[in-house]
């Protein structure tokens, strides 16, 4: 992802410099904006490599520094000496390097959120902003404990979709592998075979023997359009039409397409109770969950309802409005901004649909593995049938 260098004025008033990764100049500066900086220079860092991503640090190393920070920063801990007792047990050193250079801005004079702001690979806009509501508020050991186990549940989450996923992508590759293996490698010597007897194959064989010729015949260049449309998806999904297109698209699928809305739901619903209940004003939560939403389509939904939330109508109605979600949710989300508790409410929704999704995920996986095996048996047995069907005539030939 590009990175923009900026040079920004914070709310405090204090000049800061850094860096900030984002697709386009005008994302850096939005997320700059939802910071309340105020930008005085900003630019694409040049010379940067494709392979330049940032620090790879997984998920759990953050979770297990916010649990770690926690306990030690309600014990009294200083937070600099805090950070670097971390930094030193931590197992990554990609981790480690980023969690030492937090400590150096933070002892330099810069804020918690401003240092950890600089590393947005690391830590997202989401975090960055609970963390500043906890600094602000005085309670950021609680603040950095919710975070934790917020984190937690998104990546159990996000393991369940990714199980949910491993077995059709293997057998898929598995087929693809059969198949190939069988055209290019065992039709050759069958078709040898049959051309020993100078007798006319059957229409299912002359089908597979012409499959087979062109697998090898033009097998660069099936490599090549394969390698090629894969690098044109890519280019098209990190546009912004492209990426809504797809979104979009994945959203009418059937069974994915409802599981999808159910994870966009939970998501929403989990993010935004996180954020209220840290102290996070609505209309800046309803912005981070929207630019954390991971599909354009709700992000394009949660953005619309925000704006009319800002002129001064309630969650509920402009939520509905958008079409996105269920009926349930909106009255759910209702009742608790009647009650004074929609970060409570909005806490079980996310549940209630975590264990929708689990269903969800239960139900595909018995309707792709029957699915798939009638496929790899039809192509297998296919196959076999059209090589065999030469020799039944055959023998049929040499009896008469």
């Amino acid at each position: 992802m590009p990175q923009f260098k900026y040079k920004a004025r914070n709310p405090e008033g204090r000049v800061l410099e850094g860096t900030i990764e984002a697709e386009t100049e005008d994302q850096a500066r939005s997320v700059l904006r939802s910071r309340k900086f105020t930008i005085m220079e900003i630019g694409l860092v040049k010379g940067r490599s494709w392979l330049s991503r940032g620090p790879r640090v997984k998920s759990k190393d953050v979770v297990l520094f916010s649990r770690q920070l926690a306990t030690m920063v309600s014990s009294g801990l200083p937070l600099p000496q805090a950070i670097g007792i971390i930094a030193e047990q931590s197992d990554s050193k990609a981790f480690k390097g980023v969690l030492l250079q937090v400590r150096d801005d933070v002892t330099s004079g810069s804020s918690f959120p401003e240092a950890l702001a600089k590393h947005p690979s690391v830590f997202n806009q989401l975090y960055v902003n609970m963390v500043k509501a906890g600094d602000i508020g005085g309670n950021l050991d609680v603040i950095l404990d919710r975070l934790s186990g917020f984190l937690e549940k998104a990546e159990v989450l996000k393991n369940k979709v990714q199980a949910s996923m491993m077995y059709p992508v293997v057998i898929s590759v598995i087929m693809v592998g059969v198949a190939a293996f069988l055209l290019i490698k065992v039709v050759p010597t069958f078709k040898d075979v049959f051309n020993s007897f100078g007798a006319k194959l059957p229409g299912p064989t002359r089908a597979v023997v012409a499959l087979s010729e062109f697998l090898q015949n033009q097998f660069l260049i099936i490599i090549g359009v394969v390698v090629a449309a894969g690098v044109a998806f890519n280019m098209i999904k990190k546009t912004e039409a492209g990426a809504r297109a797809l979104d979009a698209f994945m959203l009418k699928l059937p069974v994915v397409g409802s599981l999808l809305r159910r994870i966009a739901v939970s998501r929403f619903a989990r993010t935004l109770s996180t954020l209220l209940s840290s102290g996070v004003p609505i209309l800046d939560g309803l912005d981070i969950v929207a630019r954390t939403a991971g599909n354009k389509i709700i992000e394009e939904a949660i953005f619309t309802a925000r704006g009319k939330i800002r002129e001064g109508e309630e969650i509920a109605a402009p939520l509905k409005a958008t079409g996105v979600f269920p009926p349930m949710v909106v009255q759910m989300i209702a009742a608790g901004q009647e009650t004074g508790k929609l970060d409570a409410m909005l806490a079980k929704v996310a549940d209630f649909y975590d264990q929708e999704v689990d269903t969800a995920v239960e139900g595909m996986l018995k309707l792709i593995e029957p699915i798939m095996i009638c496929i790899l048996g039809i192509m297998v047995g296919g196959f076999v049938l059209a090589m065999y069907l030469p020799m039944f005539e055959m023998s049929q030939v040499a009896g008469g």
